[in-house]
């Protein structure tokens, strides 16, 4: 368009350029015939550049002036960029509209932010799960209205692949869960979402579980203690008792095992407390965890490997630490044929420290891998009940490496063997000269 513009201008300043010259050559004047046909000129330019200026700065939602000619041609194109470009406008404000519309009928809270972390927008349920007041705290930064320290700390850290679950601002008792998601030039979307109820059925959930498992440790003790009496004071003169009560027993120690992985589990969801952290040295701790494995392998005759290549302590709490990678050892002996090689390797790196527990048993299939830390989850069913297992003992993993800001990653190839590293943050590790 703007070669069309060219183009044309020149062709018109050409023929009043040889108009004047014609007109110059009949009265005996050229140069003045062609000085006063550009002045005029120049000036018919100028005022349609002023009216242009004029509309542009007094009037631009009007339509443009009128002319003729080749500054009409340019205000007919600006005015069908105009029209155009308001009916994208009505379009895109449409949208906009209903897209505010449909997200202000939502039961959920919608909060939008600018990318400093200031309140732009909010429908209605935001106002009644967090207190928001329009137009009052439009504006206002996110930490002015949520104090919370939890939130704090999850809306400044930046990581939002989880939720965040929290009690509400306004009443203790319910609890809200917290989405934040970014868009655009660094904005930020946060969805909250009341999970009183599920938060409750978790928590009876959780009570219940610990419940019943405290009140049957004590009876299922007693059952125990009663039966090794009986066992050791068989003179065998009863052969026919001598079988029931064994296997009564392994199964009474089993339950056993699955009230205490209960407990430990009840333990780890409950306690917050985390004022009782202290250095931990995995390397001095491996050689009693390998020893106890290797009693539990017997004569299955399992080769265990210890590879420590850092003494640094880590800060956390020994007994949780200890059953997590316990629990790894312990599962490698259970779920590997007799004579397997298993090796436990611990060090550091730039990043932080890991944990790897390395067997060359028959390895798991991919679709078996991300259930592998649910509770009670089964490859087979026989399994379980076949190495004694309580099916908890993944689960125990990955809840003590949550509580240390860790990460339990499983790689497993069928045929070949399987691989549980969990992975320390860099600030777990205490360096020689903080001890």
């Amino acid at each position: 368009m703007k070669t069309n513009w060219f183009t044309a201008i020149l062709g018109r300043l050409f023929w009043l350029l040889a108009i004047c010259v014609a007109v110059g050559w009949a009265v005996g004047q050229p140069a003045w015939a062609l000085v006063i046909g550009l002045g005029a000129y120049l000036a018919h330019t100028l005022r349609q550049t002023q009216r242009l200026q004029n509309w542009l700065h007094t009037r631009p939602g009007e339509p443009p002036p009128e002319a003729r000619g080749l500054w009409g041609n340019i205000f007919d194109d600006i005015y069908r960029i105009q029209r155009r470009d308001q009916r994208a406008r009505a379009r895109l404000q449409g949208i906009i509209e209903r897209i505010q519309t449909s997200t202000a009928a939502l039961r959920d809270g919608v909060v939008m932010l600018d990318k400093e972390g200031h309140l732009e927008w909010w429908n209605h349920s935001a106002e009644q799960l967090l207190g928001l007041r329009a137009p009052d705290d439009s504006g206002q930064h996110v930490h002015n209205l949520l104090r919370d320290p939890r939130f704090v700390t999850y809306f400044d850290n930046g990581d939002y692949r989880e939720p965040l679950n929290i009690p509400s601002p306004l009443r203790t008792t319910t609890w809200l869960q917290y989405n934040i998601t970014r868009y655009g030039n660094g904005e930020r979307l946060i969805l909250v979402r009341d999970v009183t109820r599920l938060h409750n059925l978790e928590q009876m959930r959780k009570d219940f579980v610990a419940n019943v498992s405290h009140e049957l440790r004590t009876p299922l003790t007693v059952l125990v203690g009663y039966l090794e009496t009986m066992i050791d004071a068989d003179d065998g003169s009863h052969p026919r008792w001598t079988r029931p009560l064994v296997q009564m027993q392994q199964q009474a120690q089993r339950m056993q095992s699955l009230l205490n992985d209960l407990l430990m589990l009840s333990r780890l969801e409950t306690a917050n407390v985390r004022a009782d952290e202290k250095p931990v040295r995995i390397d001095l701790m491996l050689p009693g965890i390998r020893k106890d494995a290797l009693a539990l392998s017997g004569d299955r005759q399992h080769q265990i490997t210890l590879e420590c290549s850092t003494q640094a302590p880590l800060r956390g709490l020994e007994t949780e630490l200890r059953s997590a990678i316990s629990n790894l050892v312990y599962n490698a002996v259970k779920y590997t044929p007799e004579g397997s090689s298993i090796h436990v390797s611990w060090s550091r790196d730039e990043t932080g420290a890991r944990l790897s527990v390395t067997d060359n048993g028959p390895g798991i299939t991919a679709d078996h891998l991300p259930r592998l830390t649910e509770r009670f989850y089964r490859i087979d069913s026989s399994r379980n009940s076949s190495t004694g297992g309580t099916g908890l003992g993944l689960a125990i993993v990955k809840h003590v490496m949550m509580r240390h800001q860790g990460e339990l990653k499983i790689t497993s190839t069928p045929g070949k063997g399987s691989t549980f590293t969990c992975l320390f943050p860099a600030e777990r590790l205490i360096e020689e000269s903080e001890d």
